[in-house]
């Protein structure tokens, strides 16, 4: 079975998903491998926080592991700008399968024709893919095996900030389904030099997983970010990996991206409450929303490096596992 999974995975780390697949509203009848559900693709937060958008087919994969009968745990696995990947979330969907976690890998990208995002993000507002996010926790609240109470999410990169965003009550609730929300967040290697905040959260546990040699996204820029979530009542789990790099879980030699877009010299928090307002960490200005583009103009800059670590992928395994038996597979 292990085999047959790692040949989806491979496919989908390819990026190929059956272009013919049936839109499924819900899993009742216990699908697996290959899905298309309906997301929606606003074309930032306004939209999103209004719940409006284009209606958009989107896919995944969904593995339940084999001899499953009860309502289990299950996580939602978000790639980053870089699509799915060989090695990342194929791979990390097998581990948790083999603890005994359905799996989702979503795909924001393909099914809207394209492959990456990584030198130019705005290709594809980050808020469609928040949206995403949602619409696959949504459907998979409606698995007979899944328990709609323990279904995290996992993201990497721009998958790591939908990791968090999605912690943010004004976007749960203008998406989710009733009081549907994730049981656990979990970010590797998130940017967070230009944050969303907002009143509430969901107040589930965070867990940010760092490079500290992390030219892409710095680690430090997170602090900031994980002490928002803790004063919001969110258990934060923080841990910076000496000497990785941005995409230390893969396995890859490191090596420098010419053309990847980064934020790194940005540092800009955007309020989406009560209106969406942003403000800036040097000097505490304000901008309105359509000066937001160009202070990120002055900011964005051209390359960093990436690549794998293995003694931080083994520190992160454990983080993992010990965050995933903690909150999704302890008994109420």
């Amino acid at each position: 079975m292990l085999r047959l999974i790692s040949c989806l995975f491979l496919l989908l780390g390819s990026s190929l998903f059956p272009a013919t697949a049936d839109v499924l509203a819900d899993l009742s009848g216990e699908p697996s491998g290959a899905i298309s559900f309906m997301s929606i693709t606003p074309r930032g937060p306004t939209e999103l926080m209004e719940g409006s958008g284009t209606a958009t087919a989107i896919a995944g994969a969904l593995h339940v592991p084999s001899g499953t009968t009860a309502p289990g745990p299950a996580m939602v696995i978000m790639h980053g700008s870089g699509g799915i990947l060989p090695g990342r979330e194929g791979a990390w969907a097998q581990r948790l399968n083999e603890m005994g976690v359905a799996t989702f890998i979503v795909d924001s990208f393909t099914p809207r024709g394209f492959a990456a995002t990584g030198d130019d993000q705005s290709r594809l507002p980050l808020a469609a893919s928040v949206a995403d996010a949602f619409a696959a926790l949504n459907l998979l609240a409606t698995h007979p095996k899944v328990d709609p109470k323990k279904i995290g999410i996992m993201g990497f990169s721009k998958g790591g900030q939908l990791a968090l965003y999605t912690a943010l009550e004004p976007f749960r609730r203008s998406v989710a389904k009733d009081d549907l929300r994730f049981a656990l967040h979990i970010a590797f290697y998130s940017s967070c030099s230009i944050p969303y905040l907002a009143s509430r959260t969901t107040q589930a546990p965070i867990v940010f997983l760092l490079g500290q040699e992390d030219d892409f996204t710095p680690a430090e820029h997170c602090r900031r970010y994980a002490a928002f979530f803790e004063s919001h009542g969110s258990p934060v789990s923080f841990q910076i990996f000496p000497n990785a790099h941005h995409g230390f879980d893969l396995p890859t030699d490191l090596r420098y991206l010419p053309r990847a877009q980064t934020a790194r010299k940005c540092g800009l928090d955007i309020e989406l409450e009560p209106r969406l307002m942003a403000r800036r960490w040097d000097d505490n200005s304000s901008i309105p929303p359509s000066g937001i583009s160009s202070y990120l103009r002055t900011c964005m800059e051209r390359g960093a490096s990436y690549g794998g670590n293995a003694a931080a992928l083994a520190s992160a395994i454990e983080s993992v596992r010990s965050s995933v038996t903690h909150h999704l597979l302890a008994r109420n």
